[in-house]
């Protein structure tokens, strides 16, 4: 199995006949995704790479039945976007767009609080590499290629990092059963502990690789749920342990400005809560083969 998508899920490009949305739309569906329909406003009743262009995202959930989307929307018109797909039923939505104003994320966060908990959509993003199920399908802007399929879970707030513990891993002869990129900014639509949640339930995810960043709660907040609630082993990493403190590394969450916020403080955290912590981005194969290797040994 995998989590959030496979190769069932229909799925919608928001911005489909722009340059970014047609780059990767033609790299999705060359993976095997189950691109249905794409959405331009005002170039509805087109097709384009092969794929019906609907003016709204009502319209082509209703003539396609998608329940995921993907935008490629600039950020002045990213936050109206994701609330559209919201509106129209979207049960996933994956937002790639860097530089979103956050109170645009803050007003889409309040926007989804509006519906039941049964009917919101999750929001992975933005500023994110999106979401990959290594051989069934691909929401996102990864390399699909260095993906080998298997059992691991990864979740990580850096795009290229997460890239690199896929070539890592399958180097080792790991796979991947779903990786998720929950983005770099400071105000994102879904959390570790979201996507943690869903690896302990998947039966085919037997470990998970967390890679965080300097900035925020989230990395503290995820290693206590861990220790509470996680059957499954969790491989930590921390990027940016020389990043001076009060200056923006990178990403626009990337800022130490609290006790707690720098790698090292985090890594402790990780490390207090039971999980193993990778040494370096260089080991995050080796680490896991460990990991996994103790793992086995133990059954």
């Amino acid at each position: 199995m995998s989590i959030l998508i496979d190769e069932k899920t229909p799925i919608l490009i928001q911005g489909i006949t722009g340059d970014k949305g047609s780059f990767h739309a033609k790299e999705m569906i060359e993976y095997g995704s189950n691109v249905v329909g794409g959405v331009t406003p005002g170039k509805g009743g087109r097709s384009h790479l092969g794929i019906p262009v609907f003016d709204t995202v009502k319209d082509a959930v209703r003539e396609t039945g998608a329940t995921a989307s993907i935008t490629f929307v600039a950020p002045p018109f990213a936050a109206d976007a994701i609330m559209e797909a919201a509106d129209a039923g979207i049960r996933l939505i994956c937002s790639i767009t860097d530089g979103i104003p956050a109170q645009d994320m803050m007003r889409v966060k309040r926007y989804l609080k509006r519906y039941p908990k049964e009917r919101r959509s999750m929001v992975v993003g933005p500023n994110c590499a999106g979401i990959i199920s290594p051989g069934k399908s691909m929401l996102g802007i990864m390399p699909g290629h260095i993906y080998l399929k298997g059992n691991i879970g990864v979740i990580s707030r850096s795009g290229t990092l997460g890239y690199e513990a896929a070539s890592q891993m399958k180097a080792v002869g790991l796979g991947i059963s779903t990786s998720v990129g929950i983005g770099g900014d400071p105000i994102n639509g879904s959390s570790f502990l979201d996507h943690l949640a869903l690896f302990e339930e998947d039966p085919d995810t037997d470990a998970v690789l967390m890679i965080g960043e300097i900035g925020g709660p989230q990395e503290a907040e995820a290693s206590a749920w861990i220790k509470e609630n996680m059957s499954k082993p969790v491989v930590g990493f921390v990027a940016g342990l020389t990043a001076p403190k009060g200056r923006r590394m990178g990403h626009a969450g990337a800022i130490i400005s609290a006790a707690g916020d720098s790698a090292a403080e985090k890594a402790e955290i990780m490390r207090s809560y039971g999980l193993t912590v990778a040494p370096s981005p260089g080991e995050f194969g080796t680490t896991m083969a460990k990991v996994m290797e103790t793992r086995r040994k133990a059954a």
